[in-house]
């Protein structure tokens, strides 16, 4: 598409500052139910789902994880199985080997630096073995100090589209949107872009006569 047409559709909209409240009113209104999809109890089982669901997808992680925090309830616990058992219990999530290796790290990190409790910053969650920015967002988000705003697919594209970010690094659309996104709403605004993407903005054929925030999308315009 050529920029110029993408140019005239944002300016027929207004500024992305002016849109972004309405945008998250609108959606809010719209799923009411916009959480996070993993099933947990307490921030180890929020630590481990997040760190389970690269590479697959929450129903899967779920699947897994409804026996799994069954015998799985403390740092220690996840230690005294041989690493084999533990492959095991986590192989339908995939890439098992490679997350066992980072639970047991990010287990035996637990124990040595936060007394065994999951730490709530994000430099501090990032310092865990196999937890990146994005899992660490996640998981301080939800325990209620999010830091950041968690970008993935869905996340990504909608940003996009509604014309909140030229960008396609998750890092530089991270830092368009906390200059836009209120700090209130840094934990919820991904839960309804995903939802939103899920349900309406498809990757591939967008309804768009379905949108609530049609009006306030540049490429619908387009």
């Amino acid at each position: 598409m050529p920029r110029s047409y993408v140019a005239e559709a944002r300016k027929r909209v207004g500024p992305a500052r002016t849109r972004i409240r309405p945008v998250i009113e609108r959606l809010a209104l719209e799923y009411p139910d916009a959480t996070i999809a993993l099933k947990f109890r307490n921030p180890l089982e929020l630590l481990v789902s997040v760190m389970l669901s690269a590479q697959t997808t929450d129903v899967n992680v779920n699947r897994v994880t409804a026996t799994l925090f069954d015998k799985y309830r403390t740092p220690e616990e996840y230690l005294a199985v041989p690493v084999e058992e533990l492959e095991q219990d986590i192989h339908a999530t995939g890439f098992f080997r490679q997350k066992a290796k980072s639970l047991r790290g990010t287990m035996q990190m637990l124990l040595a630096d936060f007394d065994g409790e999951v730490p709530t910053t994000l430099d501090e969650l990032v310092k865990l073995p196999g937890v990146a920015r994005k899992t660490a967002n996640v998981v301080s988000a939800e325990l209620g100090h999010a830091e950041g705003i968690v970008v993935d697919t869905h996340v990504r594209r909608l940003s996009q589209r509604l014309g909140f970010t030229k960008q396609e690094d998750p890092v530089k659309i991270e830092r368009d949107l906390v200059k836009l996104v209120p700090r209130d709403d840094w934990a919820r605004f991904p839960h309804l872009l995903i939802l939103h993407g899920r349900r309406v903005c498809d990757a591939r054929r967008p309804r768009c006569e379905d949108c609530v925030v049609h009006e306030l999308c540049p490429s619908s315009r387009i």
